[in-house]
């Protein structure tokens, strides 16, 4: 991870934790820890006041904001920015103007950049939303102003619906953003393919586009396997897309890693600007193992003013990566997010080949507070069937005991032959839904005795030999008989 990248740069690192976070191994692995509050992030890691504090007492002369909470929020960045500390992403103009769907989309008419047809302004009237709605056509997506991870968004289908639909919106919004406003787009009912760029901008008035990935499968919203570069993509549509990023963040003044995310229409082949993320994206490592491109070092070395190396011709695409996140998680439950502690881990060898970017340890917990990624699986191969075949390998090498994952959902994702096929899009797992969710297989006699003498002689080794001091109701010379109840190897 980042922390680990500044080690290897020789740079001193200070870390924050909260309650849940105080044995985590981000703390381990930084110079030196603060405490920053409770668990709760609200009281924790988006406590800006509580942050500068602990920047001021260590003396920290710059910060690198990782991956959430703060990094994309402009007010942290302007704080920062009066205090004489260099924040490690883009200046706090740019994230505004991408933080802001609305303002985003405009820019980027203005520059150039193919939008999703439908309302930006800020004229937020009920009537006049569902006006515009019915103008654009549905389906339609409604979105947040300041929205992400799905919160906020929602689809409809029939006109009749619109303003409930809009209403849900708004108030989710409002709790999650501390912000109503919306954005209104028509949604692709073509199975569109969600694709983003890797850009890096340096303070001197340059830019380059590293790849591309492909981020099409999804659930709720949220990526769950990424590859580089994106498959099935002429040279000039790979040219196409980097050049389109390229000039969005230029038309907002970028400095630093950035994402610019797409959507890609599959039937007429075109691209159309969906976001852009103003910070570097939990994914990059696939576009640092297709590319050679150390992005954390290069990122750091733009901070500080260091013009960008390499020219776009430098930058050249070898093989094919992947990158499978381990949730704890239920994939058959909605992929319900799931907290607990981690009783057994054993992850894949890492090689040259094969990376874990992880913060989570046997006998760590995965907490309800925040994000339930255990780990970041990351492969290369000289090309994509090498690359999928990888991936799966390590899958069956990955054992997480003590909680439910996606493992085996991931493992079958991997192996599905559209899949494998690269036929992928923003629908993927529900119109795979049966192959990928397959009803629970009936347990053998056999496999539900081997479960019951497991248990059995677990307790065992945790009760006393003594006669007289065990509580298991059995009485000398008599058989003793007890009933054991399993669901799916699960006592109950």
């Amino acid at each position: 991870g980042i922390n680990a990248e500044y080690g290897k740069m020789n740079i001193k690192t200070v870390a924050v934790f909260s309650d849940a976070d105080r044995h985590s191994l981000h703390v381990k692995m930084a110079d030196e820890a603060h405490y920053i509050g409770p668990s709760p992030a609200s009281e924790s890691y988006l406590r800006q006041d509580k942050l500068m504090e602990i920047i001021k007492k260590t003396g920290a002369q710059a910060v690198h904001p990782g991956y959430g909470f703060l990094s994309e929020q402009a007010p942290f960045a302007e704080a920062l920015a009066a205090e004489g500390v260099e924040f490690i992403g883009p200046p706090a103009s740019a994230i505004a103007d991408m933080g802001s769907k609305s303002a985003s989309k405009r820019i980027m008419i203005d520059a150039g950049v193919s939008c999703i047809p439908g309302y930006h302004g800020d004229n937020q009237d009920e009537a006049y939303l569902k006006e515009q709605a019915d103008q654009v056509g549905y389906p339609i997506i409604i979105k947040a102003v300041s929205g992400g991870g799905g919160k906020g968004m929602r689809m409809v289908f029939d006109e009749k619906d619109f303003i409930a639909a809009l209403r849900s919106a708004k108030e989710e919004s409002i709790k999650a953003f501390n912000d109503d406003r919306v954005i209104l787009e028509r949604f692709f009912d073509f199975q569109p393919r969600h694709v983003e760029v890797q850009v890096m901008a340096d303070s001197h008035g340059n830019a380059l586009y590293f790849s591309n990935r492909d981020c099409s499968v999804q659930r709720r919203y949220q990526k769950i396997i990424e590859e580089a570069p994106a498959p099935g993509l002429t040279p000039e549509e790979h040219r196409e897309i980097g050049e389109m990023a390229v000039r969005a963040a230029k038309a907002v003044g970028y400095k630093s890693a950035g994402t610019v995310e797409f959507i890609m229409d599959t039937v007429e082949r075109k691209f159309y600007f969906m976001e852009m993320n103003t910070r570097l994206q939990v994914e990059h490592p696939i576009t640092e193992l297709v590319t050679g491109v150390d992005l954390v070092e290069l990122q750091l070395r733009v901070s500080q003013g260091e013009k960008l190396p390499l020219t776009q011709e430098d930058i050249k695409v070898h093989g094919n990566a992947f990158e499978a996140r381990v949730y704890a998680e239920d994939p058959a439950n909605n992929f319900m997010p799931g907290s607990g502690d981690v009783k057994y881990l054993s992850t894949p060898e890492e090689t040259e080949h094969v990376r874990i970017d992880t913060s989570i340890r046997q006998g760590d917990a995965v907490s309800v507070f925040y994000d339930p990624m255990i780990a970041k699986l990351v492969v290369w191969a000289p090309d994509r069937s090498s690359s999928l075949a990888l991936l799966h390998s390590k899958l069956q090498d990955y054992h997480v005991v003590g909680l439910s994952t996606n493992i085996k959902f991931l493992k079958d994702l991997a192996t599905h032959p559209k899949f494998e096929s690269a036929d992928v899009h923003t629908d993927f797992i529900q119109e795979h839904g049966d192959a990928l969710f397959p009803s629970p297989v009936a347990l053998s006699d056999e496999n539900l005795a081997l479960a019951a003498v497991s248990y059995l002689l677990s307790r065992t080794s945790k009760i006393s030999q003594s006669p007289w001091t065990r509580s298991m109701f059995s009485r000398l010379n008599v058989n003793h008989i007890e009933e054991l109840q399993l669901k799916m190897g699960k006592l109950i």
